[in-house]
């Protein structure tokens, strides 16, 4: 059973490392949580390593000027792992494929760099999958045909961002998880980038080994804080860290008041998802 909390600092005392989730803890898509990234300032200020993990589509530095656009201090973090690294990674490794980019153009820095070849959908040999065309009008149900072309040709696709759903202002909008379950559900092959699978968190660990001069870092010195069941909790289970649940973000409303979420209706969500954070706040502070 999770308890709430209302101040991190007490909890953060046996913890050298930090995994951050970025939006919906950091930021919510327009602004910058003060007290969030006062928190992160003060637990590196003791001697503790933030890195910022997210399933962003886009390369870590990408996800940096988005942060100093959004006013989050470089003092609050140490280093940013991104989904959209992974993703890049894995498109590298597929040179002289042609590919074809789901998604808005704003991810097409995800491809900087990089040897790719685009192309249509009836000629590419795979689809990389940054999110819908258009979130601010689309859903899921508008990909049905493409989905099933895609299917109809076996299509394999590299999902740049397994979040089903994000935060932005005061609404949610659909992302690329959303498509990739869809197209999964019919029986397509996809490889997840991004929380909560491993690779993220294994470049994340080897990132926080680097910064703490090369030694190793132990995983029950390392805390991961997150808004969502599916990624952050599930994917720190899954790689044997501890982590916070913060319902500021996608379940700000939905398991009571922000300030005092139903911890009885979260404890139920937990045991059914098979996952146990050390606690919950309804937003990080110090």
């Amino acid at each position: 059973m999770a308890d709430f909390i209302e101040r991190f600092e007490p909890l953060a005392r046996p913890y050298d490392v930090l995994f951050c989730d970025v939006w919906g803890v950091v930021h919510n898509g327009m602004a910058a949580f003060a007290a969030a990234c006062d928190a992160l300032v003060r637990f590196r200020q003791r001697g503790g390593t933030v890195i910022l993990i997210t399933n962003a589509p886009r390369a870590g530095e990408a996800v940096a000027r988005i942060l100093d656009r959004l006013n989050v201090p470089k003092a609050a973090y140490d280093a940013i792992t991104s989904s959209g690294d992974v993703t890049r990674s894995i498109v590298a490794e597929r040179k002289g494929q042609r590919v074809f980019h789901l998604g808005p153009q704003r991810d097409r820095s995800i491809f900087t760099g990089l040897d790719v070849h685009f192309a249509p959908l009836e000629s590419a040999d795979y689809v990389v999958c940054s999110g819908l065309f258009d979130d601010t009008v689309e859903t899921p149900e508008s990909y049905r045909d493409m989905l099933a072309a895609m299917r109809t040709r076996s299509l394999f696709m590299v999902c740049a961002n397994p979040d089903i759903v994000v935060e932005r202002g005061d609404a949610l909008v659909y992302c690329a998880g959303a498509l990739a379950d869809a197209y999964a559900a019919r029986g397509g092959k996809v490889l997840y980038c991004g929380k909560p699978y491993a690779p993220i968190y294994e470049t994340a660990l080897a990132m926080a080994a680097a910064l703490r001069g090369g030694r190793a870092v132990r995983r029950e010195r390392v805390l991961a804080i997150g808004d969502s069941v599916r990624t952050d909790l599930k994917g720190a289970a899954g790689f044997g860290v501890d982590a916070i649940f913060v319902t500021s973000g996608l379940h700000a409303e939905q398991y009571g008041l922000r300030e005092a979420p139903d911890m009885a209706a979260l404890n139920k969500v937990f045991a059914a998802a098979g996952v146990a954070p050390k606690a919950v706040m309804s937003g990080l502070a110090w």
